[in-house]
C-alpha cells in the first residue's frame, strides 16, 4: 500500500482532539480522512502543530517542527504556502484547499505552484470556481468531504419532533441575521418554536479567540431573546450533535459566500434533518431545494420555508425521508478512494 504524508501548520490538534472537544470542519475532516486511509492499509504520517508525538488509530502524529519524511507516494499539503515544496521527492504532491481561493492568488503561492505543479483539490464545485483558470497547477480535482460514518445510520423517525430549530455553524456567519428572521417572521408564525444555538470561539482555535468579542456580542443578543425561544447551548462534540440533530425538526442557516462545503449542513441532512438555507456559496450543493429543505433566493422565502417545516408534520416527514434517501451516499471511504486515484 501507499505511504501518505499529510502536513498542516494551522491550529493545534491531534488524533484524539475530535473525541475530546468540538472542532472545526477542516480539522475534523483531516482526522477522519487520515483514519480512513489507515483503515485502508496505508502508512499514514501526519505532521502538524500537535503537542506531542503519538500513534493513534493507525496514524503517526508528530509536531511539524520535527520535520517530514524524505519520500512519500502521496504528499498532501494542507492550505499553507510554506508546505507546498517541503517534499520534493514525493511521487505525487497535492495541495488541499478549503476556503475561497482568493487567498492563493499571491506571489508566495503562485511561485510554488509553478515550481511544484501540485494537483489542487477542491471540496466542491462552487469552491473550484473561486480559483482563476490561469493559476498554474498540475491538475485540478473536486473531492467533497466525506460524511462521517456516525452520521449515516439514522432511521426514519416514528413521529415528527417538537418545533425545534438548530444553528450549529460559525456565529459570525449570519447568526445575527437569523435572529432577525426568528424575531420578525418565524417565531410569530410558530409561537412554540425554539432555536437552539450551538458553538463558540473555542471551536475555532486561535482564529476564534481573535474574533471572540464579535461572537460574544451576538451571543449576548441571543441570550436576551430567551423569551422568544432562543436557547444557547455552547460547543458540542460530534456525538452530542448527532443526538441533538435527531431531536431537532430543522436546521436553519443562511449560508455564506465563504462556505465552500458546509459540513454542518451535510451532517444534518445525512441524519434526516431538513435544512433551510439561502443560495450562498455551496448551499445548493448540500440541500436539494423543495426536497430536503429550502434553498431560498430571499429572506421571505427563507422564513416561509422554516415556518412550513416547523408547523406542517406531513411536509416535514416527506422532506425528512428524502434526506435519508439521498443525502448520505458519500463517506470518507469514497473520498479516500478518490485521493488514491491521484497516486
Amino acid at each position: 500500500m501507499a505511504k501518505i504524508v499529510f502536513a498542516d501548520d494551522g491550529i493545534e490538534f491531534d488524533g484524539k482532539t475530535l473525541e475530546q472537544r468540538a472542532l472545526g470542519g477542516v480539522e475534523s475532516s483531516v482526522i477522519m480522512m487520515m483514519e480512513e486511509f489507515a483503515k485502508r492499509g496505508h502508512e499514514v504520517i501526519v505532521r502538524n502543530k500537535c503537542k506531542e508525538a503519538m500513534v493513534y488509530k493507525g496514524v503517526d502524529w508528530a509536531p511539524i517542527e520535527q520535520g517530514l519524511p524524505e519520500e512519500a507516494d502521496l504528499y498532501i499539503a494542507n492550505r499553507g504556502d510554506k508546505l507546498i515544496d517541503l517534499m520534493p521527492k514525493a511521487k505525487k504532491t497535492v495541495f488541499w484547499t478549503h476556503n475561497p481561493c482568493k487567498y492563493m492568488v499571491k506571489w508566495r503561492y503562485l511561485k510554488k505552484f509553478w515550481k511544484v505543479r501540485p494537483t489542487i483539490v477542491f471540496i466542491g464545485e462552487y469552491h473550484a470556481t473561486t480559483l482563476p483558470s490561469w493559476v498554474p497547477d498540475g491538475g485540478r480535482r473536486v473531492i467533497p468531504y466525506g460524511i462521517p460514518e456516525i452520521f449515516r445510520h439514522a432511521t426514519v423517525r416514528s413521529q415528527a419532533p417538537a418545533p425545534r430549530a438548530v444553528f450549529t455553524s460559525n456565529p459570525l456567519r449570519s447568526l445575527n441575521w437569523l435572529l432577525d428572521r426568528w424575531e420578525q417572521e418565524i417565531r410569530p408564525a410558530s409561537p412554540k418554536a425554539e432555536l437552539h444555538v450551538f458553538g463558540g470561539p473555542a471551536v475555532y482555535g486561535a482564529v476564534g479567540a481573535e474574533k471572540a468579542a464579535l461572537m460574544d456580542e451576538i451571543f449576548k443578543r441571543a441570550k436576551a431573546m430567551a423569551d422568544q425561544g432562543i436557547v444557547l447551548r455552547g460547543p458540542a462534540t460530534k456525538q452530542e450533535l448527532i443526538e441533538e440533530l435527531q431531536q431537532a425538526r430543522i436546521m436553519t442557516f443562511r449560508g455564506d459566500i465563504n462556505e465552500t462545503f458546509c459540513l454542518a449542513v451535510a451532517e444534518a441532512q445525512a441524519l434526516g434533518t431538513p435544512t433551510v438555507v439561502q443560495d450562498y456559496g455551496s448551499m445548493y450543493e448540500r440541500v436539494v431545494d423543495g426536497k430536503t429543505g429550502t434553498v431560498a433566493k430571499d429572506d421571505e422565502t427563507f422564513s416561509q420555508g422554516a415556518i412550513k417545516l416547523l408547523n406542517d408534520d406531513e411536509h416535514w416527514f416527506e422532506q425528512h425521508k428524502n434526506c435519508l434517501k439521498t443525502q448520505r451516499s458519500w463517506g470518507w471511504e469514497q473520498a479516500c478512494a478518490a485521493f488514491e486515484e491521484l497516486i
